[in-house]
């Protein structure tokens, strides 16, 4: 038999273990199997929401088409855009995995940040105002507004917006496409239009689109509300 001394310190001790283990188990956060959970992951490189950070390589993918972004989740794991840390989240998540992933980051719409200051010159910024309104038919070269729409805020499912964006990732994307090392589903218009940019123009358009405020209705546009709308060129990434 156990001394009754012994007995009420070990007595003792198991009630401190075990409201020890009550104290532990409440300060662990709940846990819940949700696509909001999952997708920390995502946010953690893309802001939260997917509002994009200001490090200028990470850009915002809230409110993007959802096609879209289900298709550069599989460019990425398919190797048609390259970022590592991308294709290793993506390399074993299936299609529909994908879908569900895109078409909750195209139903956020957290605010947009102000554009960031850059000082570029009068004749920059008119170079580059030129080409996203209006092209360069002498280079067969069509305004970037005639796939991105007027108002540049994309056009669903399939076409991105393109303010909001900082300069330095425009800069970036327009010069994958140019070495080859981003692409997107043939015809792949985005590199075809990229390759006849040249460094000069890559600048002013990115100093240009970086500069704009994005307007207060910033969903992308539907086609079927755009009348007429029509391609200037065969896109793979678009199906008709």
């Amino acid at each position: 038999m156990i001394p009754s001394f012994f007995s009420a310190r070990l007595l003792g001790l198991a009630m401190l273990v075990g409201s020890g283990n009550v104290a532990a188990q409440s300060s662990v956060p709940e846990f819940s199997d949700s696509l909001a959970q999952r997708v920390k992951a995502c946010v953690a490189c893309h802001g939260a929401e997917g509002r994009s950070t200001s490090d200028g390589f990470y850009p915002r993918i809230a409110g993007k088409p959802s096609g879209y972004l289900y298709n550069q989740l599989v460019n990425f794991r398919q190797g048609k855009r390259t970022y590592p840390m991308m294709t290793y989240m993506v390399s074993h998540m299936s299609d529909a995995y994908l879908q569900e992933i895109a078409a909750y980051f195209s139903e956020q719409n957290p605010p947009y940040a102000a554009p960031q200051a850059n000082n570029v010159s009068a004749p920059v910024m008119d170079r580059g105002r030129n080409l996203v309104l209006k092209g360069d038919a002498s280079r067969d070269l069509p305004a970037c507004v005639s796939c991105h729409a007027e108002k540049m805020i994309g056009v669903a499912p399939f076409i991105p917006g393109l303010l909001g964006l900082p300069r330095d990732y425009l800069v970036a994307q327009l010069g994958a496409w140019q070495t080859g090392s981003r692409h997107a589903a043939t015809p792949d218009c985005m590199q075809s239009v990229a390759k006849k940019l040249s460094a000069e123009d890559i600048a002013a358009v990115s100093s240009w689109l970086a500069l704009q405020n994005v307007p207060l209705e910033s969903k992308a546009v539907s086609s079927r509300d755009l009348l007429g709308f029509k391609l200037p060129m065969s896109c793979g990434s678009v199906p008709r």
